[in-house]
């Protein structure tokens, strides 16, 4: 019986939907070293990008029932590297200022910049209620979805310009009700 053409990025989405376990290791041992490099320009750390990479493998086995929906592996894959390389360097920057805020208002032990941390939170929660309505699913759609004015104008209904307007508005209300956590909500905007 002849070997399939593991050569064609279609055949390998195929097979991947099919659960093929061959399939994953040979996107896996082919991509994976590119995968590692990219994620390292963002990290500057070779375990923390290989780590991010094996994640991103996982959530795509995961995922693999829409493997043929799939229309570039490379940029997919590129994009999902990006994209969490992007959020672990979020995170280690909202760890840094939640230490430094911590620091600067007299705490001297992790626990109490993780007590702060979660306190900004909450009040986040809270002043994300106080928005109104077209402003705090504008703002969710922007800041935890991930989704650009152009998407969010489509899925609202409204123009570009609306959303932007929506948006300034949610940042000035936000600015004003969390104006105690300056730094930690400076960085949550970024």
């Amino acid at each position: 019986m002849p070997q399939p053409n593991f050569q064609s990025d279609q055949f390998l989405l195929d097979s991947l939907q099919d659960g093929q376990e061959k399939a994953f290791d040979y996107i896996f041992r082919k991509y994976f070293k590119g995968l590692c490099a990219q994620a390292n320009l963002y990290v500057h750390d070779l375990d923390h990008a290989q780590n991010i990479v094996q994640e991103c493998f996982v959530k795509m086995w995961e995922n693999r029932k829409d493997a043929t929906k799939i229309a570039n592996l490379s940029g997919y894959l590129s994009f999902m590297v990006r994209n969490r390389s992007i959020d672990h360097v979020r995170k280690f920057k909202r760890e840094l200022v939640v230490e430094s805020v911590g620091e600067d208002v007299g705490m001297t032990d992790s626990s109490d910049a993780v007590l702060l941390s979660h306190e900004f939170e909450e009040k986040l929660v809270e002043a994300l209620s106080m928005l109104p309505e077209r402003c705090r699913v504008a703002f969710e759609y922007s800041r935890f979805e991930g989704l650009t004015y152009g998407e969010i104008s489509q899925k609202m209904g409204i123009s570009v310009k609306g959303v932007e307007a929506l948006m300034s508005r949610s940042l000035k209300i936000l600015r004003g009700e969390l104006k105690d956590y300056l730094p930690l909500l400076l960085l949550f905007l970024t």
